[in-house]
């Protein structure tokens, strides 16, 4: 695998992690980096995720992360901003970090793989895409994700 693969295999962890988060939520790539052997991907959440919901979207991603055979290697329980940690069997590590305002941040880094050029990421947003440009706080209301209240039962959400 080289890194423009490893790359293409980490937007697809991204993508997937995304599609199984509902209600859907806004994002926008986040800064890519290489390395001399290696490739971060990152995204950041434009729906602002309510501290009472905060536990529920980390929540959502762990059981798909773990539903996907991924092992988590540590975890951030700062109220302020929790993190959560694991690996792909694969060897891709991912992470999900709450920052302020109650945004969201993911990163996937690649292994070791051979050296070769790397592309953008080809993902389309929801919502505006701010690659190369700094990330603005998260200003997109979500009934579900921006409420201060009580987590409805689960036959309601995503009604």
């Amino acid at each position: 695998m080289n890194m423009q693969e490893a790359a293409e295999h980490a937007d697809e962890i991204l993508d997937g992690t995304f599609a199984a988060i509902k209600p859907t939520v806004h994002w926008t790539h986040g800064e890519s980096t290489e390395g001399s052997c290696d490739v971060s991907r990152r995204r950041a959440v434009m729906t602002v995720i309510s501290e009472a919901r905060r536990g529920s979207f980390l929540g959502v991603v762990e059981r798909y992360w773990k539903s996907q055979g991924y092992n988590q290697i540590g975890v951030s329980r700062n109220m302020k901003s929790p993190a959560m940690y694991f690996k792909t069997p694969d060897g891709f590590n991912v992470r999900l970090l709450i920052g302020d305002n109650g945004q969201a941040f993911f990163e996937v880094a690649t292994p070791c793989v051979e050296r070769s050029s790397v592309s953008p990421p080809a993902s389309k947003t929801v919502g505006p895409n701010y690659a190369g440009k700094p990330i603005p706080d998260p200003n997109v209301h979500s009934d579900f994700w921006s409420s201060g209240g009580p987590v409805p039962s689960s036959s309601s959400i995503g009604s």
